[in-house]
């Protein structure tokens, strides 16, 4: 078919007319789901073990049936390319064998008793080599690292606020529901369930890729800790502009302020994520989601420096009930699926694969617009890349969110799905593991290009 002359405008009625027959032909084609949606309505709220899994795109949530690689099998029998990936969850692969073998290993030799095993020394050993700084704790999730960091950073450094990118996601860290109001001021994010206090009192929000604001804010001079993703990812791919990280870097430093670097979900640029891959030096990492191949676990690191600090802060009798920790933190079941994951299924060399996939995907995507003249860009943060409803790539979050389009992204989602592609629900984002194929990353191209000619053609 003739590429058309001009970039193409979105006909909403097309759109609408679409969605109405994507999801007949979900719900026709998933009847077994379908019951058991109805079934968990008898105990599980909306049907689902946890609320965000109503953001799915069909008529209800798909029922999953097995997962392996870069695949999984829904109860009505079908398979799935799974871009998706547990929202980084599983980026190292459903059920990676190394893991596999090493968890079912330790469940027979006990999972937790509140000492260390060797494995927590392995696992902490690669993370400094990636990351670069020297001392590691463990938790079960990256909210709790995050949490912790901060409080160690108010701990030493005597000061009570932090500043957040607008429009970052830490998990659900009290202190990062903020976002830039209208007037400037700080507000609370819509959907920030049950705030405990007002947002302003405890966060400074600035935009990526904004150091004047940022040492505006670093100069009143009571910020304990900048938390930043390195790369904006939960709003959709933001890319730090030339320079920017050199200057949180400086103005940190210069107003004695600590930098914590999130890589729970820019672990995708490399190895030792972001901070790896460009050089960063931040006084804190934090990371989770994926470094324990699907078994709950997440880290934190900091500097040898910093390390000193929290020695000289914290009295020895107030290490077990000072907000820091759990009792299933650092567990041996969570140490030993960490150390295989890291060390044998997101290795070096499979990011060297990966990372390739992603600019595969990239290049598929850019064809099809290309081909439709259809305004859309694609960004890419190592092994994971992404399509926005704008022509240019992002400066900010503001950008980015201000261009959703919520009805278009879930009919894309959708019609991905209703053919054996699964994307992330939160937006056009997809991600690669050591199991992903070319083969898989086609399909998304085939898919996508179908999808968009029926919005366009």
């Amino acid at each position: 078919m003739p590429a058309p002359s001009q970039p193409r405008i979105l006909d909403r009625a097309r759109l609408e007319h679409l969605m109405a027959a994507e999801l007949a032909r979900f719900e026709q084609a998933n009847p077994r789901s379908k019951a058991l949606w109805e079934q968990a309505q008898g105990s599980l709220l909306d049907g689902v073990p946890m609320n965000w899994m109503i953001k799915w795109a069909g008529s209800y949530p798909l029922f999953v049936e097995s997962a392996s690689g870069a695949h999984f099998t829904d109860v009505d029998g079908h398979d799935y390319v799974d871009l998706c990936l547990g929202d980084t969850g599983a980026m190292a692969g459903h059920g990676p064998s190394a893991t596999v073998e090493a968890v079912a290993r330790q469940l027979r030799r006990g999972i937790t008793h509140m000492l260390p095993t060797e494995d927590a020394i392995i696992a902490a050993d690669e993370l400094r080599r990636r990351f670069g700084v020297r001392y590691w704790q463990f938790t079960l999730t990256a909210t709790d690292a995050n949490r912790f960091v901060i409080r160690l950073a108010r701990q030493i450094t005597g000061r009570t606020k932090i500043i957040i990118h607008n429009r970052c996601y830490h998990g659900s860290v009290d202190e990062t529901f903020a976002v830039i109001g209208p007037d400037g001021s700080v507000v609370a994010r819509r959907g920030n369930i049950g705030k405990p206090v007002d947002l302003a009192q405890t966060t400074r929000v600035v935009e990526i890729n904004d150091p004047e604001a940022l040492e505006r804010e670093l100069a009143q001079g009571d910020v304990a800790a900048c938390l930043f993703e390195p790369a904006l990812t939960n709003v959709g791919i933001v890319l730090p502009e030339p320079g920017y990280h050199e200057a949180v870097r400086e103005l940190t430093r210069k107003y004695g302020t600590l930098l914590i670097n999130d890589e729970t979900h820019t672990i995708c640029a490399g190895p030792g994520g972001y901070t790896g891959a460009y050089n960063l030096h931040p006084d804190f990492v934090t990371i989770g989601k994926t470094i324990g191949g699907g078994i709950p676990a997440a880290a934190y690191g900091f500097t040898e420096e910093v390390g000193s600090r929290i020695h000289a802060a914290i009295e020895r009798e107030d290490s077990d009930a000072g907000g820091i920790g759990g009792t299933l933190a650092g567990n041996a079941l969570s140490m030993a699926a960490i150390r295989a994951t890291l060390t044998e299924v997101l290795t070096d060399e499979a990011f060297a694969r990966m990372i390739p996939l992603a600019e595969r995907f990239e290049a598929g995507v850019n064809g099809v617009l290309a081909t439709w003249d259809v305004p859309w860009h694609v960004t890419r943060l190592g092994a994971r890349a992404e399509y926005h409803f704008t022509p240019e790539p992002p400066r900010n979050g503001t950008v980015l969110h201000d261009a959703a389009d919520p009805e278009l992204e879930r009919f894309l989602h959708l019609w991905a799905m209703n053919r054996g592609v699964l994307m992330t629900p939160f937006h056009n984002m997809a991600l690669m593991s050591p199991a992903t194929t070319a083969a898989d990353v086609d399909r998304h191209t085939e898919v996508f290009a179908e999808a968009v000619a029926a919005l366009f053609g």
